[in-house]
């Protein structure tokens, strides 16, 4: 199976050729991530010595009270900046005073997206190492009509994804790669535990308000502990399971794609074969002689 890299690779190539010029030039450059993410890239008041990235996302709101600004602060530093109008974060970057490694910095800009879902995360595995239960479940919005829930307990951090499968074929392929994550756990013991069900909410989410309900929806439970939520791992997990949504319904389309293929392969030979079973149509000749197909 494919990973998906944690970092946006259009924000990361732009600004990495903008940054690397000997002579500042203008740049208007839009880009879109998964979840609904919108980027821009543009110079403030078309002044070419300074870029800015700013980003829209819907989750943003949610990860507020979670930290978000004190993680992109730390992170980003002085290039944090109020946002743009119509944007929930922007990045500020005067060319001039860049520090040498300016690829690093292009790297890490891309990594806006992963940076901002990271604030979450940091909470709630926090809380686990001081063996703190959370009261309080973080509801995060991440997709149109989706949610991931998070909570800490004092041994475990457990993360529920609930997706919606809008094609009755999707949750067919999506159970046998779900199946797969769970029996994972029988060869990898270091694996985090992977729950899954369909159509009704796992017990954590008795009680809590909004959740999705349908045959059509699904819901996936990560029990992490500490091993995956220790400092010298966290970074890691929280740029595994940010993305897991998206690394579902890709891997689910990879898989239809590839159903597809075979099958118009596998009719392209059953053409081949009906057209040199045909009988040849008899000549003259044939039927004076009495030849038969």
């Amino acid at each position: 199976m494919i990973l998906l890299e944690e970092n946006n690779r259009v924000i990361y190539e732009t600004l990495k050729v903008k940054f690397s010029n000997a002579k500042p030039e203008s740049v208007n450059v839009a880009a879109v991530d998964f979840d609904g993410v919108q980027y821009q890239i543009s110079n403030p008041g078309n002044d070419k010595g300074v870029i800015t990235l700013s980003a829209k996302m819907r989750v943003y709101e949610d990860l507020v009270e979670h930290g978000v600004e004190d993680v992109l602060k730390r992170e980003y530093g002085d290039s944090f900046v109020t946002a743009e109008d119509g944007y929930d974060v922007t990045l500020k970057y005067d060319l001039a005073s860049l520090p040498d490694d300016k690829d690093a910095v292009a790297k890490k800009a891309s990594l806006l997206k992963r940076n901002c879902f990271s604030a979450v995360f940091e909470k709630y595995f926090k809380m686990q190492e001081n063996e703190t239960a959370s009261d309080k479940m973080a509801v995060i919005h991440y997709h149109e009509e989706e949610a991931m829930y998070i909570s800490a307990q004092t041994d475990r951090v457990t993360v529920i994804f609930s997706t919606l499968f809008k094609d009755p074929d999707d949750i067919i392929i999506g159970r046998v790669f779900l199946q797969e994550f769970k029996d994972a756990r029988k060869q990898y013991q270091q694996a985090p535990q992977v729950l899954y069900s369909y159509g009704e909410p796992p017990r954590e989410l008795a009680g809590q308000p909004g959740v999705l309900q349908g045959d059509n929806v699904g819901f996936v439970t990560f029990v992490l502990f500490p091993r995956h939520t220790n400092p010298s791992n966290r970074d890691n997990t929280i740029n595994l399971i940010h993305q897991f949504r998206t690394y579902l319904h890709y891997h689910i389309k990879c898989s239809k794609a590839y159903l597809h293929s075979r099958m118009r392969s596998k009719t392209s030979t059953f053409l081949k074969v009906l057209n040199r079973a045909k009988p040849e149509a008899m000549t003259d000749k044939d039927k004076k002689y009495g030849k038969r197909g």
